[in-house]
C-alpha cells in the first residue's frame, strides 16, 4: 500500500519540482539514481506509470519500499547494475551525483536514456573561496529562514562531505558530457543540469 508523503522540507525537497517539471509529456519509465528513502520517485509515479529508485544504501532502500508497493527499488550500485541501453524516458537524480565519479555518473545517466529523453539532475558541488562566500552567505541565511517556516527534515540516508567537483567542474563537465544541456546554479546551495536527449 502506498503512502503518502508526509510535508517535508530540505535542500534537496526544495529543489524536487524543478525535476518533476522537466518530465516530457508521455513519459513511461523513470529512473531515479540514489533514491534513498524513496520520496522523489513516489512523487515521480504521479504521472511516470513505471519508476525504478536504485540506491547503495540497504537501510534507505528497505525503508524506500516499506512506504510503496508501486515503484521498482533496486539494491545496487547504479554504475554497474545491468540495466538496459536507451531504456529511460526520464533519469533524474538529487544530491547523488557527488557519491560517484560525476563524469561517469553523468555518462551513465545519459547512455539510460532514450532519444528525446530528458535527464535532471540536482547536485551538490564545492564552493570555491573566496569568490563563492557571498553567494553561500546568502544561500545560508535564506535556508535559515525556510527552516524557520517550514522545518527541517533529515533524510536517513549516507552523507558525502565536502563534495569533490567544484560547482565550476561541475559546469564544465555538463557542457562535456551532455552538449546544449541547461545548467544553473541556485541559491540553496544546489545546481540542477536539464538535458533532453537528440533524437537522431
Amino acid at each position: 500500500m502506498a503512502v503518502q508523503n508526509r510535508k517535508r522540507w530540505n535542500h534537496n525537497i526544495h529543489y524536487h519540482p524543478r525535476v518533476l517539471r522537466a518530465v516530457p509529456d508521455g513519459a513511461r519509465r523513470a529512473l531515479d539514481v540514489g533514491c534513498g528513502e524513496g520520496m522523489l520517485a513516489r512523487e515521480l509515479r504521479r504521472t511516470v506509470p513505471h519508476v525504478t529508485g536504485i540506491d547503495l544504501d540497504e537501510p534507505s532502500i528497505g525503508q524506500a519500499r516499506e512506504q510503496s508497493d508501486d515503484v521498482e527499488y533496486v539494491l545496487g550500485d547504479f554504475l554497474t547494475h545491468p540495466f538496459e541501453p536507451a531504456s529511460f524516458d526520464v533519469v533524474a537524480s538529487v544530491a547523488t551525483l557527488h557519491h560517484m565519479d560525476a563524469a561517469a555518473g553523468l555518462a551513465r545517466m545519459r547512455d539510460l536514456l532514450r532519444p528525446g529523453g530528458v535527464l535532471a539532475v540536482v547536485g551538490l558541488a564545492r564552493s570555491t573561496m573566496p569568490g563563492d562566500l557571498p553567494r553561500d552567505l546568502a544561500g545560508v541565511a535564506v535556508g535559515v529562514c525556510h527552516r524557520v517556516v517550514k522545518g527541517l527534515w533529515q533524510h536517513p540516508s549516507p552523507t558525502v562531505w565536502p563534495p569533490p567537483v567544484t560547482y565550476r567542474q561541475m559546469r564544465a563537465l555538463a557542457a562535456d558530457i551532455l552538449p546544449g544541456s541547461e545548467y544553473r546554479r541556485h541559491l540553496l546551495l544546489r545546481y540542477s543540469i536539464i538535458w533532453r536527449k537528440p533524437r537522431d
